[in-house]
């Protein structure tokens, strides 16, 4: 069986390794850690194709310690008593576990006793945000690596090491638009850059390769995210961002890239979100607006559906924002959580001991507006505060000027005298 370009042409010292120059400087961590043959457990994170396998394998060679490989997806609890029983009888053993975000509970309670007494040397590798998807007893143990997509200058370097690289048994010439083109394609992945080429040695072996032959094989480029990883989240995010700043040339990328995930269910969600976010009250009838898109979306599906996303997110990208909504009712969590008080008698549903004269009077409209309704001591938090960004939201701004002119009282019996 022939492995694939990119593992025969692994490097095999850090010297070799291509990016990462935070990491492998003089004064990187990875490079101070085998200058001084210690390691500590680590996650490695970052986007595939980036050098965190390769660089773990070499690290573990340069510090001499013995080196065991672990899926977390396909491993079993009898794989990892092996590799305890290894690294007792070894004193010490680097454990490189793959896809380390997937371990489940079962797994990481084997594992955790022998992170904790160093006898097993943890490097973790995933794609994911280790702040999201790493179990926090995990990433307490562990120092977080991270990885960096490579530069189209690394990745065309590693194409050029490939064609001349006996390892790689290519016998092709490549011209320089076709390794441009296939690191635009690989979009920071090397593992992908060196899979792309070696497609094309294998297609049109002792041949030229030109950006003919590269469009023959109608490869996709590297899109680095579906709708279940981080780089979907990532966009998702920066979608929402470019909306909130008022780019639309952004947001209209941003909303290509969700397109190209195919997943309708998230851009839905996030677009009423947003809808209720970052517009709120400076255009609240943009939120039916949303609605009816998403829904001739739905309708329609792909790829129809990016004509009514495109036009809605237009639409609340150029539209005043305001967070007020949004502002006020975190404001208002946040003191509930830190200050729960009791809901005032009068206001309960079914106030026990208390007086008729003293209980609220559902048949007197006119004092509603002045009795305080907050619990004695937050009485005076103002949660909602407005953004004058829109003629609507200066509508309620001086409904609620007026409304504060009128003077409160708790004493609901004089309040009821009055009439």
């Amino acid at each position: 069986m022939k492995t694939p370009l990119a593992y025969r042409l692994r490097p095999q010292s850090l010297s070799d390794v291509l990016g990462q120059a935070h990491l492998l400087s003089p004064k990187g961590i990875i490079t101070r850690c085998a200058s001084s043959q210690r390691l500590f457990s680590m996650i490695f994170f970052g986007p595939p194709g980036s050098g965190k396998t390769t660089v773990a394998a070499i690290l573990a060679n340069e510090v001499q310690i013995p080196l065991k490989s672990f899926n977390a997806v396909t491993g079993n609890k009898k794989d990892l008593d092996e590799i305890f029983s290894e690294a007792r009888l070894a004193g010490q053993l680097v454990l490189v576990v793959d896809e380390v975000h997937r371990l489940n509970k079962d797994k990481q309670d084997l594992l955790l006793p022998h992170v904790e007494d160093g006898s097993v040397i943890l490097i973790g590798l995933t794609t994911a945000n280790p702040y999201f998807a790493i179990n926090p007893a995990i990433r307490s143990r562990c120092v977080l690596v991270e990885f960096k997509a490579l530069s189209p200058q690394d990745l065309k370097v590693a194409l050029q090491r490939a064609l001349v690289d006996p390892r790689s048994e290519l016998s092709i010439t490549v011209n320089e638009d076709v390794l441009e083109a296939i690191v635009a394609m690989a979009n920071g992945d090397a593992r992908m850059a060196l899979n792309t080429l070696e497609v094309l040695g294998i297609a049109y072996p002792d041949e030229t390769i030109t950006l003919a032959h590269l469009d023959e094989l109608h490869l996709g480029a590297n899109q680095h995210f579906d709708s279940g990883d981080d780089g979907y989240y990532d966009s998702l995010s920066a979608f929402q961002k470019s909306i909130r700043g008022s780019d639309v040339d952004a947001a209209l990328y941003y909303l290509a890239r969700l397109i190209v995930a195919d997943d309708l269910d998230s851009i839905e969600r996030r677009l009423l979100v947003t809808a209720y976010e970052d517009v709120g009250l400076a255009n609240p009838a943009l939120v039916g607006r949303v609605l009816a898109a998403c829904d001739t979306a739905r309708r329609v599906g792909f790829p129809e559906a990016m004509i009514p996303l495109g036009v809605i997110v237009i639409d609340l990208t150029l539209s005043p924002k305001s967070k007020s909504g949004c502002n006020a009712i975190g404001k208002a969590l946040e003191e509930v959580k830190s200050h729960p008080l009791p809901v005032p008698p009068f206001l309960r549903l079914t106030p026990v001991n208390m007086k008729d004269d003293d209980k609220y009077d559902y048949g007197r409209p006119d004092i509603w507006a002045k009795i305080d309704y907050l619990p004695e001591g937050v009485e005076n938090l103002p949660f909602y505060t407005p953004n004058a960004s829109s003629p609507y939201e200066n509508t309620l701004k001086n409904n609620l000027d007026v409304l504060k002119q009128i003077q409160r009282t708790k004493d609901l019996k004089s309040l009821k005298s009055s009439k």
